[in-house]
C-alpha cells in the first residue's frame, strides 16, 4: 500500500474526517466560445459529490451561445449542433439545482466560476454558489509531484483515464475521480481546503459578437472578434504603503509591494488588479528593478515584462499562486 493509499484509507474512517469540511461538492466543467469576457458557455457538466467525494449523480447539457461557437477544433461543437440546443436561461434552473448548497469544484475554478456568473447575470439571475475550490490550488496544498497544472497531469497521477479531452462531461468525470482521492488525502492530514468566496455579478452587458451562422473572419476561433471591457478604465489611487522590496519564495506578500501582470489571466485583469489593490499592494503597469513580483501564466513568453523580469531577476509566480498569496498579505511596517 502506498503512502497516499494509506492516508486515504485513514481518512475514510468516521472519526478521521474534519468536521469543518463542506457537506457536498459540485464538480463542474464548462466549454466556451473562447477565453474573453464576452465569450459564452456552449456546454456544461456537473458531477454532484457527497461530503466524502462519492458520486451522487451527473448532468450534462449543450447550450446555444447565440453566436460563433469559437474553436471548433478544440471542443468539437459546431454551429449546426448548437443551433438546436437550449439557451442558458432555459437551463439555468436545472443548473442551479445541481449547484445549490454545494462548493463548486473545478480545475482553474476561477475561470469556470466567472463564465457561470456572467451567464447568470445575462439571464438576470444569480448562481446559488458561495464558495469554490480549485483543484490546482488543492494539488499545491497537498504537494503533489505534478509536472504541470494541466488536468491530464492530475488525472495521470491518480490513474484516471481521460477519454474525451475538452468534452465537458468527460472532463468533469475525470476531475471528480481525481478530486476524490485528493479530498481524502487532505482529510487524512487535516489540510485546510483552499476555499475561495464566489461573488455573483449583479448585471452584465455584452458587446456585439457574431451570432451562430455568422462566422467572424472565417476562422470560427479565438481572435475572430475583439470584445471590449465591461468596466471603464480608471486611474487607481496611489498605494499608501512604502515598497518593502522583492517578494521571497515561501514567504508572504507584504503591503506596499509592487506587482506587475503579463499575459492572459483567467480572472478579468481589472478584477485581479482590484484584489491586489484592496490587499494593499501597488499595481504597476510596467516592470523595473523596483518591481517586487511579476504575475504571469506564461513565464517562458517573450513579452517585454517577462524579458525584463529575467534580466532583473524579478520573482515570477502564476495566477493561481498569486491568488493563494493574496489570502494572507502581511501588513505594512509601521513608520
Amino acid at each position: 500500500m502506498t503512502m497516499l493509499e494509506d492516508r486515504t484509507t485513514a481518512a475514510s474512517s468516521p472519526t478521521a474526517w474534519p468536521a469543518a469540511y463542506p457537506q457536498g461538492y459540485a464538480v463542474v466543467d464548462v466549454e466556451t466560445t473562447g477565453l474573453a469576457r464576452d465569450d459564452r458557455i456552449i456546454s456544461a457538466a456537473v458531477y454532484r459529490l457527497d461530503a466524502r467525494g462519492e458520486v451522487e449523480d451527473h448532468w450534462y447539457t449543450l447550450v446555444n451561445p447565440e453566436r460563433d461557437p469559437g474553436p471548433v477544433w478544440i471542443h468539437g461543437l459546431t454551429s449546426d449542433v448548437l443551433e438546436a440546443a437550449p439557451l442558458f436561461p432555459d437551463i439555468a434552473e436545472e443548473f442551479s439545482a445541481r449547484l445549490d448548497g454545494r462548493v463548486l469544484v473545478a480545475h482553474n475554478a476561477v475561470f469556470d466560476w466567472q463564465m457561470i456568473a456572467r451567464e447568470y447575470a445575462r439571464a438576470e439571475r444569480e448562481a446559488p454558489v458561495r464558495q469554490r475550490l480549485c483543484t490546482i490550488a488543492l494539488s499545491k496544498e497537498l504537494g503533489l509531484p505534478l509536472p504541470n497544472h494541466k488536468l491530464e497531469s492530475l488525472a495521470a497521477h491518480f490513474g484516471v483515464v481521460q477519454q474525451r479531452a475538452h468534452h465537458a462531461l468527460d472532463d468533469a468525470r475525470v476531475l471528480a475521480e481525481a478530486f476524490r482521492p485528493s479530498l481524502r488525502a487532505a482529510a487524512a492530514d487535516s489540510v485546510r481546503l483552499p476555499l475561495q468566496e464566489c461573488r455573483p455579478l449583479t448585471e452584465w452587458r455584452d458587446t456585439a459578437a457574431p451570432r451562430i451562422g455568422q462566422q467572424a473572419g472565417g476562422s470560427g476561433g479565438y481572435g475572430s472578434y475583439r470584445p471590449t471591457s465591461w468596466r471603464p478604465s480608471r486611474k487607481r489611487p496611489m498605494c499608501p504603503h512604502p515598497n518593502p522590496g522583492r517578494y521571497e519564495d515561501g514567504k508572504r506578500l507584504k503591503q506596499g509591494m509592487r506587482v506587475a501582470f503579463s499575459g492572459d489571466t483567467s480572472v478579468e485583469r481589472d478584477l485581479l488588479e482590484d484584489r491586489a489593490v484592496e490587499a494593499g499592494l501597488h499595481v504597476s503597469t510596467s516592470l523595473s528593478r523596483l518591481t517586487s513580483l511579476l504575475v504571469t501564466n506564461d513565464p517562458d513568453s517573450s513579452t517585454s515584462k517577462v524579458v525584463k523580469a529575467r534580466q532583473f531577476g524579478t520573482p515570477v509566480v502564476d495566477e493561481a499562486a498569486f491568488g493563494q498569496l493574496l489570502r494572507d498579505v502581511e501588513p505594512a511596517s509601521e513608520p
